[in-house]
């Protein structure tokens, strides 16, 4: 339990963190754009208040401790039984479009300029969920002095092509003849972000948004293995660099999303407090997001370049062309 003094520490920080986090939600409610978006532009804003002393301590607490909670968290959305609903060739194409795009990625970003941090944080990201990979996925990497740029400048470009594919997506569902249930597929396995997949599959159809909401949970859950291997592979690169710094094989946190999955899936918790979950992962996430707007200068963000949207963009469509050729390769 921490003392009064560290909690009064970190208060002023956390406080202005969760602010943002309600003006970004407010925003979205009230004129439908991203919260996650809003929140981090918000957060760049008044990136001066991270120079504050008082401040600080809370705003490096929201920006890593409440992240990895809500992370944690997004474990009660998910159970084993919505894999089983899909069938076989469903999750296998899910699955497969989310290691291929990794790969991909990290095959295609020297191309682009950019190294293995960069690769994985963005192709993570548009992979499998979005703004909040992209957090989970910054937390496992190695720091350096661009890590905040590099995350800020991914889930500002997942967000944003993410509400793109919300618009375009369905239109080319209906172009390539895809309806229901493979419409809901197509959009639920290749839009970014959750909330983003939900406004695309409803607007097509009941049974499509319902699909696409557990497509989508499914690459939430592709989450943990991800990160167990990129963990092994940096604690691999670590002890030959700098045996006196490895890092753990999982972090707590993706631990806590595992063990939050299974017992979900023996139906151990009840749907309200699923419900209740769910929210506090929401607003746990939107403070997280501010808290890294705050500590981020948009000089140093613009610095990324073109190439880097390029590289975004790439991988998104490459991503989509996947899940395409999957589909008509299935025939559902």
């Amino acid at each position: 339990m921490p003392s009064a003094k560290t909690l009064h520490a970190l208060f002023p920080g956390v406080m202005i963190s969760g602010l943002i986090a309600l003006a970004a939600q407010f925003v979205s409610e009230h004129y439908g754009a991203p919260a996650m978006l809003m929140a981090l532009l918000f957060g760049i804003a008044l990136n001066f208040l991270s120079e504050e002393t008082r401040a600080a301590p809370g705003i490096a607490f929201a920006a890593r401790t409440i992240l990895r909670f809500g992370v944690a968290l997004l474990g009660l959305r998910i159970s084993f039984s919505m894999a089983a609903e899909l069938g076989l060739p469903v999750l296998l194409l899910v699955v497969g479009g989310v290691v291929s795009t990794i790969l991909f990625g990290l095959l295609i970003a020297r191309f682009f300029g950019h190294g293995p941090r960069f690769a994985f944080l963005s192709a993570g990201a548009v992979a499998i969920c979005g703004a909040s990979a992209a957090m989970a996925i910054s937390a496992i990497l190695p720091k350096d002095e661009r890590s905040e740029e590099r995350l800020v400048f991914t889930v500002v470009g997942v967000t944003l092509l993410s509400t793109i594919a919300m618009i375009l997506f369905p239109v080319l569902a209906d172009t390539f003849g895809f309806e229901g249930q493979v419409a809901g597929i197509f959009i639920g396995a290749a839009i970014h972000d959750v909330a983003q997949v939900v406004g695309a599959g409803f607007s097509v159809s009941n049974e499509a948004g319902e699909i696409a909401t557990v497509v989508k949970l499914i690459r939430v859950a592709m989450l943990a293995p991800v990160i167990l291997v990129a963990s092994l592979i940096i604690r691999a690169y670590v002890k030959s660099h700098a045996p006196t710094e490895r890092p753990p094989i999982l972090p707590g946190f993706v631990l806590a999303f595992i063990a939050l999955v299974a017992l979900n899936s023996f139906g151990l918790f009840p749907a309200a407090l699923t419900r209740l979950a769910a929210d506090v992962a929401g607003w746990a996430l939107l403070t997280a997001i501010a808290a890294v707007g705050l500590k981020t200068s948009l000089g140093e963000v613009i610095k990324v370049g073109a190439p880097a949207i390029a590289l975004l963009v790439v991988e998104t469509l490459f991503l989509a062309g996947f899940i395409v050729a999957g589909l008509s390769w299935i025939a559902l």
